[in-house]
């Protein structure tokens, strides 16, 4: 590994991350860039839990979304357990498929009938959250070292704080849109009812209660079809 070159291509990553315009094409520039960056990477992902069930984002093939879904049915494997926790352990390596692997007998087996050889986990995470974890995958057995790992680990630090930024920044575009919205819709039942800012605003709040309906799509209803 030569670190001064991976150093600038870290660097333009960074910079290539800040640059992306949502939450998705963020995502995509990382899983993207685990290929480049990481000697022996094939295929990369994000796997995101709720709960118990299993969100695969930015997947490079086929094949990271079919390792999630195994995970999932399972309830193990490497990824599964870095985005789990960040109490515990926060990297995993398999190294070798063709050989027995006790923590996780059910998936890798399974795991390498996919055609999965190696893998890794990152666990993605900022001070304040968890946000999932990175996945790395190779076709071939024993493609992953530990200067793998720490180019790995490196770029999973620098991915969970882009993760975290576009998907705040995207919340906050979110919440912004939703003021306006329900502030459009409020003025259209103002002047068509003769109602004050408050009677508008408990109308939209009591039919979002009753109907279970969110206020903002109640709010884009008024505003498409000029009352309720």
């Amino acid at each position: 590994m030569d670190w001064r070159e991976f150093a600038q291509q870290m660097a333009s990553m960074a910079r290539s991350l800040l640059a992306q315009t949502s939450v998705d094409d963020t995502l995509k520039s990382i899983t993207a860039s685990a290929i480049t960056l990481v000697e022996g990477c094939d295929a990369a992902g994000i796997l995101v839990l709720r709960g118990v069930s299993v969100q695969s984002l930015a997947p490079t093939e086929q094949l990271v979304v079919d390792s999630d879904r195994l995970q999932e049915r399972l309830r193990e494997g490497p990824c599964f357990d870095a985005a789990r926790t960040r109490a515990g352990e926060r990297v995993f390596r398999i190294a070798d498929f063709t050989a027995a692997q006790p923590r996780w007998p059910a998936f890798a087996p399974q795991a390498r009938e996919l055609g999965v050889g190696s893998m890794m986990g990152f666990l993605l995470f900022t001070e304040d959250e968890d946000l999932g974890a990175l996945n790395l995958y190779s076709h071939r057995a024993g493609a992953f070292t530990d200067v793998s790992e720490t180019a790995g680990w490196l770029l999973a630090s620098h991915a969970a704080v882009a993760f975290s930024s576009a998907r705040t920044h995207a919340q906050m575009q979110q919440a912004v849109a939703t003021r306006h919205t329900i502030g459009e819709a409020m003025g259209i039942l103002m002047g068509g009812h003769n109602l004050t800012e408050d009677e508008a605003f408990d109308v939209l709040r009591r039919y979002s209660q009753e109907r279970n309906i969110k206020l903002r799509d109640v709010a884009r209803r008024v505003c498409e079809h000029g009352g309720l």
